[in-house]
């Protein structure tokens, strides 16, 4: 995906994805009241986000999860593939492993709960924009949580893109290709190949597939 930064005297544009009015109403009477930034729309869900994000071209787009007519990891996976210039801020009231992993792994570039502080939201969105992480402190220690917990070997199953990852690894493909033929960064790719790792109970590409091929994961 290819990003510019934003300058930090720049004003940052949002769109804001939300499937209830008044929390888009307060979204943006919050942002547009305070210097430096500016909303220039709302969507009510992904499959709106995605319309809006292509005419709009937002620096920011703030990204509820769960919303009727199209969810949000569903957008922002979307988003990434097309290569869209927006950071996605992923603005929500969950907080599970559930939803948490799959938005990061998805594209977002952080995560924060509705019930964040209207300056710390404002700081993220500031971060999000020049391309920093932003997790707020819940989801920070679920995340390491999920990554130190040790899990049984096969205990979890395979995403639908860590199997393509892995089916493209068991061609012989380097990391780079398999970026460029899934539109994905390279440094995803790895990430992608550590949870396939941890998941199977491997420590190299060679045993992933022989591992895979003897559970049957690529046929």
């Amino acid at each position: 995906m290819t990003h510019d930064a934003v300058t930090e005297d720049a004003v940052i544009t949002l769109l804001v994805v939300d499937d209830h009015p008044v929390v888009r109403d307060g979204l943006r009477g919050m942002f547009d009241t305070a210097p430096g930034f500016r909303v220039l729309g709302e969507a009510a869900d992904g499959v709106g986000a995605l319309e809006r994000a292509a005419v709009l071209d937002p620096d920011v787009i703030l990204m509820d999860l769960r919303m009727p007519g199209g969810g949000g990891v569903d957008a922002i996976r979307e988003l990434t593939r097309r290569g869209a210039r927006a950071r996605v801020l992923v603005l929500t009231t969950y907080d599970t492993d559930s939803d948490t992993i799959p938005a990061i792994e998805a594209g977002a570039t952080g995560y924060l709960l509705k019930d964040a502080p209207r300056e710390e939201l404002f700081t993220a969105v500031r971060a999000a924009a020049r391309g920093r992480t932003v997790l707020s402190p819940a989801v920070a220690s679920r995340l390491v949580s999920a990554v130190r917990t040790p899990r049984a070997p096969g205990s979890e199953p395979l995403s639908a893109r860590e199997r393509e990852v892995l089916a493209l690894v068991a061609r012989g493909t380097s990391n780079r290709e398999i970026a460029r033929e899934l539109f994905i960064s390279e440094a995803t790719v790895k990430t992608h190949l550590t949870h396939v790792y941890a998941k199977l109970g491997v420590n190299d590409r060679a045993a992933a597939v022989a591992v895979a091929y003897d559970r049957g994961i690529l046929g």
